[in-house]
């Protein structure tokens, strides 16, 4: 089938489906009287895993052929490139994926909300907090996976490890299984956003949205995954840009 679309449609359907699975996976485990309710961590990373490859494939079908579905990413491959023109349109596009998955995955689970009343659980279906708040070394958490997750997507494709790169259609199982590795080893302290759109999206819809008994949105952290990701993608991505991989 062919797809005549561009690459914003492609970050924004792509972006969609991944926020979709990956909230979706962390109600099932949060919500009360979901069959899934109390599966634990590895589920919880599993699923994040698989929705980065259902995003990815997406994106690219859809016209994105970065597919980077992630502000962060889009950041770094602009330090790398020096063309920082494809900012605005991409983060534009995955903020508003991510807005409208959170926004699906409230409706999906609707009765679900009324009977749970943890109000932290019910904000961590949407958006990362910590397991210990402490600023710096939450920070330095979500800095730390980012900069591991483009650091090694950028060995992935790298000449070094191929001279052609992955294979065709192998490079998103890769990926996915990066990330699937960051939030096993790394995530759980901060829940591992590692993707602002992922978090400020959303977050956002969980303030604006008439959840049953959701509580607060904890805008008063909601930076940490916007700055610390971005920071690491820059980092990882001048090292990148420096090593000519």
């Amino acid at each position: 089938m062919h797809f005549v679309s561009n690459g914003w449609l492609g970050e924004f359907v792509g972006t969609f489906v991944l926020i979709l699975l990956g909230t979706g996976v962390n109600a099932s485990v949060s919500l009360r009287k979901t069959y899934a309710e109390s599966a634990g961590w590895m589920v919880v990373t599993t699923g994040w895993g698989l929705a980065v490859l259902c995003g990815i494939l997406t994106a690219k079908a859809f016209g994105s052929d970065g597919a980077h579905l992630n502000p962060a990413i889009t950041f770094s491959s602009a330090v790398i490139s020096g063309d920082f023109s494809q900012l605005p349109s991409f983060w534009s596009a995955q903020v508003l994926g991510a807005m409208t998955a959170a926004t699906l995955t409230w409706l999906f689970f609707y009765p679900h909300w009324e009977i749970t009343p943890e109000h932290g659980a019910k904000l961590g279906v949407f958006c990362t907090n910590p397991a210990i708040p402490h600023l710096p070394s939450n920070l330095l958490g979500e800095a730390t996976g980012t900069f591991v997750l483009v650091l090694v997507a950028g060995a992935i494709s790298s000449h070094g490890v191929s001279p052609t790169g992955p294979a065709p259609g192998f490079g998103p199982w890769l990926v996915a299984s990066l990330v699937w590795g960051i939030g096993l080893s790394l995530g759980s302290t901060t829940g591992y956003a590692i993707n602002p759109a992922r978090d400020f999206g959303p977050r956002l819809m969980h303030a604006l949205l008439p959840i049953a008994g959701k509580g607060g949105s904890n805008w008063g952290y909601a930076w940490v995954p916007i700055v610390g990701d971005l920071t690491g993608a820059g980092l990882a991505g001048l090292l990148l840009r420096w090593a000519h991989l």
